[in-house]
């Protein structure tokens, strides 16, 4: 009769084993947190399977810089889309707008940064609110009008001004344009696309 432990073994081998295959084929994020969801988004993302990880990297690194060096004298949201990074919310001056963006730059592997920054007292719990709540309701649109790719276009929105960052083409530029522009509660559209067409 083989213990339990012995048969054990080979199934944690084997367990273990699988774990090393799916990291070498940069396949983790099937596994970590929302494996339907991630595997979806993958599959029908235009990014790389690398920069799409690159892109939370780079959120996560450049957010820690600028908060642990300015703390809640900001209101900063960090956006990475294809090595594209948006710096949205606000700062006490210009001055701490140029600071701040000097600190993201220097988290490193970024190829390009969108200060959108103001200057101006940081937003209150109710704007930011009605922010998501726009933000969801430009999403909805997007997959309502079915006119392009829904996930093919990432969308921010800060006082009232949606970002609308991708890689996308002009026409599917065009139409989440004019969805975002013509959602209530909507103040102003900014495309930072990159365009394939």
């Amino acid at each position: 009769m083989i213990s339990t432990s012995r048969a054990l073994k080979p199934v944690a081998l084997a367990l273990a084993l699988a774990g090393v295959v799916v990291m070498q084929t940069a396949c983790a994020p099937l596994i970590i947190g929302g494996a339907a969801v991630t595997a979806v988004a993958l599959t029908e993302d235009r990014r790389s399977t690398g920069i799409f990880i690159d892109d939370e990297a780079i959120e996560n690194r450049a957010t820690l810089r600028a908060k642990t060096r300015f703390g809640s004298t900001i209101h900063l949201n960090v956006t990475s889309y294809n090595r594209h990074v948006l710096l949205s919310g606000e700062v006490p001056d210009e001055a701490t707008k140029l600071a701040v963006e000097e600190e993201v730059r220097g988290s490193g592997n970024i190829a390009k940064i969108h200060n959108e920054l103001v200057v101006g007292p940081n937003a209150s719990l109710l704007s930011v609110s009605n922010d998501t709540r726009v933000t969801g309701v430009v999403k909805t649109r997007f997959l309502e009008a079915n006119r392009f790719q829904a996930n093919h276009v990432k969308v921010v929105t800060e006082a009232g001004t949606v970002y609308l960052l991708g890689i996308v083409k002009r026409s599917e530029a065009d139409a989440a344009a004019q969805l975002a522009s013509t959602t209530s509660g909507v103040r102003r559209v900014v495309k930072l696309f990159e365009y394939i067409d």
